[in-house]
């Protein structure tokens, strides 16, 4: 009998030892590929590693470093599970069947355009007639150039356009500008505000500062329509993730700058590059994303970037995944 209870006091014992769930430590943690490209903005990659943030939530992250736009050629052969992206380089490839879902808005601002200062350029209008430089013709710069002109009446549409788009890498347009090859540049931080820092440039147009765009999110969290069909949960984990990694960037941008140069991430000087981090609101927001989708999906739209047979609505609401356990926002 006495040999009976102790085997009965046993089995509770190790029964209750079983159900005490374990540290998150301890657990298996669930593999994940991102794809990384080294930019100053996509901080927030680089902080839910370093941070362990992506432990925390469950997950074993490797980031594999791509050249500038190849994460959507990775995404669709399988080599990555999610990455990092500006909204308005998202639209059109969406609608072309991309097959990647937004999880989350992580940052407003990063775009700027450029003149110089004796060019007699004191508003985007009077960039009519004039010759635009850009880092690509699919580019986050020129979308943003094309979205702020059309606004204030130039006719930026393929057929009518009334500006010139050219294409120079980013370490040539600043000199393509002061060459006269350009009459202004539209780029991407921290590339716009060095330029405007080396050459004395002035910013024209801010989105970081200047409404309506300085409501909106330029950049957001995604990840591949296959992981969320086969694995929502871990879509959720790294969404999480990145929305904590954006609000510590918020709160801390001297530390997150000197920590992306020091790991290697992005080139720089730590204090420049933490001035330009101050100038983004890191406060991340599913609903943000969503909402500054469709207005820069319908203002692409109206100027030809999107076809006119695409319903903006749906893309809109097909571009999206809805996570298990995702918060809005994360402060």
């Amino acid at each position: 009998m006495l040999k009976t209870s102790r085997k009965l006091v046993l089995a509770l014992a190790l029964m209750a030892f079983l159900a005490v769930p374990f540290p998150a430590e301890s657990q298996e943690l669930k593999k994940i590929k991102v794809g990384i490209s080294g930019t100053l903005c996509e901080g927030p990659t680089h902080i839910a590693l370093e941070k362990g943030f992506f432990k925390e939530e469950g997950l074993d992250a490797e980031l594999l470093r791509l050249a500038p736009g190849a994460n959507f050629e990775a995404i669709a052969a399988g080599s990555i599970d999610a990455s990092f992206g500006l909204l308005a380089t998202l639209i059109q490839p969406l609608s072309n069947g991309l097959p990647i879902k937004i999880t989350t808005g992580l940052h407003t601002g990063c775009d700027k355009i450029l003149v110089k200062p004796d060019s007699g350029i004191k508003s985007v209008a009077d960039l009519k007639g004039k010759r635009i430089g850009v880092p690509s013709l699919v580019s986050s710069p020129i979308m943003f150039a094309r979205r702020a002109l059309a606004q204030s009446g130039v006719k930026v549409g393929d057929k009518d356009s009334e500006v010139q788009f050219v294409v120079f890498t980013n370490s040539e347009l600043p000199l393509a500008l002061q060459k006269g090859a350009i009459d202004a540049i539209s780029a991407n931080d921290p590339v716009a505000s060095l330029a405007a820092r080396e050459n004395k440039l002035t910013i024209l147009l801010d989105s970081a500062k200047d409404k309506p765009f300085s409501d909106q999110y330029c950049c957001a969290a995604f990840v591949s329509a296959a992981l969320v069909a086969k694995d929502p949960d871990s879509a959720a984990k790294y969404t999480r993730a990145m929305q904590k990694a954006a609000a510590w960037i918020q709160k801390n941008p001297d530390e997150t700058a000197k920590l992306q140069v020091e790991k290697k991430y992005v080139a720089g000087d730590p204090e420049f590059n933490a001035s330009v981090l101050k100038t983004f609101r890191y406060i991340p927001s599913v609903s943000g994303a969503y909402n500054a989708f469709g207005i820069t999906a319908n203002e692409l739209k109206k100027i030809g970037v999107l076809a006119a047979r695409v319903d903006v609505d749906s893309l809109q609401k097909n571009s999206f995944a809805t996570l298990p356990n995702v918060p809005d926002t994360v402060e």
